[in-house]
This record gives C-alpha cells, structure tokens and sequence, in this order.
C-alpha cells in the first residue's frame, strides 16, 4: 500500500515582483509596492511530499536524513539569506517573477530527479507566510 511523507523546511529570501520591460506606472499598476527596491522579505516554508511503499527491512518510506540532506542542499542553500531575483538566474529581472507559484515549480523540477527509486515527489508547497501558499502537484 503506498503512503506518503511531508518534510518541512524554512528559509528567509527576498524577492522583487519588477518587468524590466515594463515602464515604472505599469510595474506599479500591476504589483503595487512588490515592485518596490530593494525588494521585500519573507520567512518562507517549503513542504516536501513523496510516496511509495515502505522498504520492509527498515519500515521507512525514505532515509529521512538523506531526504533532509536533498532539502538541505536544493532547496534551503540556494535560497536562504538570498535575493532571489539577484541570486537565482532562473529568476533574474526579466525572466521568472519569484512568485510563490513560480518557486514551487523550480523546486519541484530539481527535487523530483533525485529521490531515490521507488520514492515518487507528489507536491512541493511553497508559502510565503500563513496566508499565502501555491503547490506544484504531479
């Protein structure tokens, strides 16, 4: 019977909603004071959900520090302390707006290739604080 398993981890980054493209007004018109600079902070949270079957030898779904260590390495390093538009290409003014819907695909896209076989990422959750999460499901 498959289960799954939700790993949380937490990371303070900044971001800037701002189209290089765009004039001052209608960067102003469309994400009123997230365009401002230097840009604005959150205490962010990423949720992590795999499934699979559980290895009958340990009774575990997946090595829960390895999986902590993938998390560690992918998601948290990158972002943590970070400006996201200056510190992340992907993300860079003119390309992706780091929007939480935005920053849930990006993890998604990099955690879901090295999990271990057998072990499936179902959703990445990325909230910038308690009122406002997006998820990338499969």
């Amino acid at each position: 019977m498959p289960i799954s398993l939700t790993r949380t981890v937490g990371f303070h980054a900044t971001h800037r909603f701002y189209k290089p493209q765009w004039s001052a007004e209608e960067n102003r018109a469309r994400f009123g004071r997230t365009t401002d600079e230097p840009g604005h902070s959150h205490d962010y949270t990423c949720a992590v959900t795999v499934t699979g079957r559980l290895d009958p030898g340990s009774g575990l779904l997946i090595d829960l520090p390895a999986l902590d260590a993938l998390l560690a390495e992918v998601v948290v390093a990158p972002l943590d302390g970070k400006h996201i538009n200056l510190d992340l290409a992907e993300f860079a003014y003119g390309r992706l707006l780091p929007t939480c819907e935005a920053l849930a695909e990006y993890l998604f896209a990099r955690l879901a290739m090295r999990l271990p076989d057998g072990v499936t990422l179902v959703r990445v959750r990325v909230a910038e604080d308690a009122t406002l999460h997006a998820d990338c499901e499969v």
